[in-house]
């Protein structure tokens, strides 16, 4: 791996804003696994961003599920829109804290990408059916997207993203508390050391508490447009309660429509407000002087306040019960475990079945001869599809009338 140098790096890899001690810099960035020149124009940070959002895989989260499947509605989210909502979160959270902006984005437009179609469901499936092939994991899967299934490069697989965003994307959880890695962390790690039992940075840290403010909040959105449950449930929950009758006495002729909109609204705003206190004393107890400090210093920098943290738990239960498990989201899952399953089975009993490419990279990889080599290669081939791709395939395979009619 690369490793860029302050003193000899020309202008354009400087912030135009200045920034904490502790953030991080793309003229110390620890560089890119492959070698390569820097931007006339960009940072390094830009340029990661720029990669992830021009990839294939950043295209197709469009149709992937967030938790309603594409065809039940135009207005609920995707994967795609949730994801360019965290990072207008973390750009925002990034600019208040004095860290770099264009890291966060990179991260947050990075983190889902290894998501499969059908959301947390078709990733349940296939871990169920690779747990004899060494496993599966959506955010080891976003990995490889970045590290490997990603060809778009005559001299590499993946993006060649620097390290900072490698790290950012790998510590999405957290540091890793054991030495049982997934697949692809493995592989990267023979190849530059991501520090796996640190922190990450400040930047990687706002990134993965904005995906939890994104969801929870526009999780609540969708479930009421869909009719899970209403507003006098949401009244009972205390950080919703309180700002529901703030803004109907504030606005007493409020339609419904805009009140939810407002509410949400409002509900973001007081998360991020806490989010960014609570960090900013967090770092003053800690006083980093530079990343690395972040990394050391033995617990996450960016956190929710402690009473905004019980106020989100209450959210994500209420969400759970009345949304996540809700009789018409089980009765979808019921489906989707389905096609997922049949197109794994189908794929590894007859590697014939998949696309000609796909044939190829099983044999290229020494699947025809090893069957866990062969399962990772079908297993790509169905973490990267789109909801609407994996019911056709299904539909292809298993209509014994599709290509007959």
């Amino acid at each position: 791996m690369t490793n860029l140098a302050h003193k000899d790096q020309p202008s354009y890899n400087y912030c135009a804003l200045p920034l904490a001690a502790y953030a991080c810099r793309p003229d110390q960035s620890r560089g890119r696994i492959h070698d390569e020149g820097e931007s006339a124009s960009r940072t390094c940070f830009q340029r990661d961003r720029d990669r992830i959002i021009h990839c294939s895989a950043f295209r197709r989260l469009k149709y992937k599920t967030q938790v309603f499947v594409y065809h039940e509605g135009d207005h609920f989210r995707t994967r795609l829109s949730h994801t360019l909502e965290v990072a207008q979160i973390a750009r925002s959270m990034a600019r208040a804290l004095m860290v770099n902006e264009d890291l966060a984005e990179a991260v947050a437009l990075a983190h889902d990408l290894g998501h499969t179609p059908f959301a947390h469901t078709g990733e349940d499936v296939l871990a169920r059916c690779m747990e004899s092939y060494d496993g599966f994991e959506h955010n080891d899967q976003s990995l490889r997207v970045l590290t490997h299934l990603e060809e778009r490069y005559p001299e590499w697989k993946g993006l060649n993203l620097t390290w900072e965003t490698l790290e950012g994307v790998v510590k999405h959880n957290g540091p890793f508390e054991d030495d049982d890695l997934p697949v692809t962390l493995k592989m990267v790690q023979t190849q530059t050391d991501l520090e796996l039992h640190t922190h990450a940075s400040v930047e990687a840290q706002i990134a993965a508490l904005s995906d939890d403010i994104a969801y929870n909040n526009h999780d609540v959105e969708d479930g009421l447009r869909a009719g899970m449950f209403g507003l006098s449930d949401l009244e009972k929950l205390g950080l919703l309660g309180s700002i529901i009758e703030q803004t109907r006495r504030k606005y007493p002729a409020i339609s419904n429509k805009v009140l939810v909109h407002e509410v949400i609204r409002q509900m973001i705003g007081a998360m991020v407000e806490d989010a960014i206190e609570e960090t900013r004393k967090r770092i003053e107890a800690v006083n980093p002087q530079d990343v690395n400090d972040v990394r050391h210093a033995g617990k996450q920098m960016v956190a929710f306040s402690d009473d905004m943290y019980e106020k989100v738990e209450e959210l994500r239960a209420f969400l759970h019960a009345r949304m996540y498990r809700h009789y018409s989201i089980n009765r979808m899952r019921l489906k989707v475990e389905r096609i997922v399953e049949d197109l794994f089975d189908a794929f590894m009993k007859r590697v014939s079945l998949l696309p000609e490419n796909w044939q190829h990279k099983v044999h290229e990889a020494g699947g025809s001869l090893n069957e866990t080599l062969q399962a990772r290669v079908v297993c790509d081939y169905i973490a990267g599809m789109t909801d609407r791709y994996a019911i056709r395939e299904h539909e292809r395979l298993f209509d014994l009338y599709w290509d007959l009619r």
